[in-house]
């Protein structure tokens, strides 16, 4: 029987469920993998985490959980309540354009049995991640981009729908005045809504969603579609997401780096400091943008960090959906 089928029977037969301590334990002093089995408290579940403030977005993913729907699919129900805000400058409908003034979406999903799907650059179509999950299910591929991701779309049932906003219009018109392209730490031009959500058997999904950087190059794409990047999930270890400067992301492939570091027996703290610091360690550059890394390992440990003051996360469990403040590497 496969590790990973033989977790999924366990949930369901008691209130705990043993796995090897690679998961979710390590040596204290060596910080080595432990070779002793830990017992995992499934009462503590499900939990959903999400990127920033997006309070509605993560109560209803941690609702959806609740009602025993899956992690994937909770997951694409969360995140599309801001992919439907058009409030929102950084996700979905109302997105900033690019500077020809063009809305382009990307997004990518990953479940616990580690399918994955992404589509990159698409416009006319809000709810891009259950548009990735349609890739990940429906076609033999793992990505699909611009017009194709499109037309796909449209044969799966999806509708065609104007993207650019009135507000977005106004304000791409106001950028194109000056056409300063300097993205500024913590405003909302580079926010990503990442998701990771675990159910009530402690299987874990992920869902990651935007618009982009503002004024963003026609075709430019971020870590947020980029399995690996933007989003990873190893159902036997933990999941991680990222938020920010995407392009400083990619180069270290961070949430794949994250979920590793998870997987040498690194709580999810430790690993998302340490995927920080692999940033940080290549020069100054990194005062002038800001990277976001949220983790969950199998045992629902949550750990978060970010370069400069200002990120949070929201944590639904217990029925409760609380605002979190991710400590910060710099203090200046």
């Amino acid at each position: 029987m496969k590790r990973r089928n033989f977790i999924k029977n366990a949930s369901l037969t008691g209130v705990g469920i043993t796995v090897g301590a690679s998961a979710i334990a390590c040596n204290e002093q060596e910080k080595t993998p432990s070779k002793k089995a830990a017992t995992i408290d499934t009462s503590k579940f499900p939990i959903a985490i999400c990127t920033w403030g997006f309070a509605e977005a993560n109560a209803k993913a941690g609702e959806a959980l609740s009602k025993n729907i899956s992690a994937l699919d909770a997951a694409i129900k969360g995140v599309a309540v801001e992919e439907q805000n058009i409030k929102n400058t950084t996700v979905g409908k109302g997105g900033a354009p690019d500077r020809d003034g063009n809305v382009t979406l990307d997004a990518c999903v990953m479940n616990s049995d580690g399918d994955c799907g992404a589509v990159l650059c698409v416009e006319n179509i809000t709810n891009v991640a259950a548009l990735a999950k349609k890739v990940m299910e429906d076609t033999p591929h793992v990505m699909l981009a611009g017009k194709g991701a499109e037309e796909f779309a449209y044969t799966q049932g999806f509708k065609k729908e104007e993207l650019l906003t009135e507000a977005s219009k106004k304000a791409w018109e106001k950028w194109k005045e000056t056409s300063k392209y300097q993205p500024i730490i913590n405003i909302e031009n580079h926010d990503t809504i990442g998701m990771l959500t675990m159910d009530k058997n402690g299987n874990i999904a992920g869902a990651c969603t935007t618009s982009g950087l503002a004024y963003k190059m026609k075709g430019r794409i971020g870590d947020s579609p980029i399995i690996g990047s933007g989003l990873f999930i190893d159902n036997e270890i933990g999941g991680a997401v990222a938020t920010g400067m995407g392009e400083e992301v990619v180069k270290t492939v961070g949430s794949f780096l994250i979920v590793e570091l998870m997987r040498q027996g690194k709580s999810p703290q430790e690993a998302c400091e340490e995927a920080i610091s692999r940033i940080v360690s290549k020069g100054d550059r990194y005062k002038d943008f800001q990277i976001a890394y949220l983790a969950m390992n199998k045992a629902g440990d949550i750990g978060s960090y970010c370069i400069h003051k200002g990120f949070t996360y929201m944590k639904y469990q217990s029925d409760q959906n609380k605002n979190i403040s991710s400590d910060y590497f710099n203090k200046e």
